[in-house]
């Protein structure tokens, strides 16, 4: 309960009842939050004090507000990975269940920004192979990747449906992915991505460039929507400046 003789404002006492609930599970994701005159009844406080309390949750994105029908429980965020790892590797390193479903995989040619990417010149034969990506059965990426068919004949023989592809690429040809680069910019989901994603069509997602490397060889460009309600960047900062010994 609220303990009007503490030195910690009530608000704050109210957050950490509320953030107790959620983390104990008592609040579930996606769990509405009980009403503003609930909680003053419950906890003998004001309005102006649960406002607070809930809005310092919103700005945390524990809670996260749905106009015109109230307060919910936020979904944690996943943290973009820093390491070279594959979707599926990151999702259970997550404790989450990971999954995907194959939208497209077709071996056609490279235009010219494309062979680009790879170092090849326009006209060079790729494969492309899009996915749908899930975690715990909640939609969080469409990927599409393109793996040159120099480096991978058979691809779509050899790897079985919705199959992980880095996998298979090891497995079956021996092209063990060794590093990488990405390029990450925000935007809005057109109508195709936001339907597959279940976002509203305009919403902010991080539109992803990677660039994966086998032995100094570009083996796979590939371009990805994550949903931006679900992800977030983390970055570490170094000073320029140098400390004098």
């Amino acid at each position: 309960m609220i303990d009007p003789s503490a030195p910690l404002p009530k608000y704050m006492q109210l957050r950490a009842i509320l953030l107790d609930m959620v983390e104990q599970d008592r609040l579930p994701v996606d769990a509405p939050v009980p009403s503003e005159r609930e909680l003053c009844r419950r906890f003998g406080v004001s309005r102006m004090t649960v406002r607070q309390a809930i809005d310092q949750l919103v700005a945390e994105e524990r809670l996260r507000r749905v106009h015109g029908k109230g307060t919910y429980v936020a979904r944690p965020k996943v943290q973009m990975p820093r390491e070279l790892v594959s979707f599926t590797e990151d999702m259970i390193a997550r404790g989450m269940r990971p999954a995907c479903v194959d939208l497209d995989a077709r071996t056609t040619t490279a235009d010219a920004r494309l062979a680009g990417y790879f170092g090849a010149s326009p006209g060079v034969a790729v494969h492309v192979l899009e996915r749908l990506r899930l975690a715990d059965g909640e939609p969080m990426a469409v990927e599409r990747s393109h793996i040159p068919v120099s480096l991978a004949p058979d691809l779509f023989e050899r790897r079985p449906p919705e199959g992980p592809l880095f996998a298979v690429l090891e497995s079956e040809f021996g092209i063990v992915m060794d590093a990488g680069e990405q390029t990450i910019e925000a935007g809005p989901a057109d109508a195709r991505e936001a339907g597959l994603l279940g976002i509203e069509p305009g919403g902010t997602v991080f539109h992803l460039r990677q660039r994966t490397f086998s032995r100094g060889v570009c083996a796979e460009v590939a371009f990805a929507i994550y949903r931006a309600d679900r992800y977030r960047i983390h970055l570490g900062l170094e000073s320029p400046r140098h400390t004098e010994p």
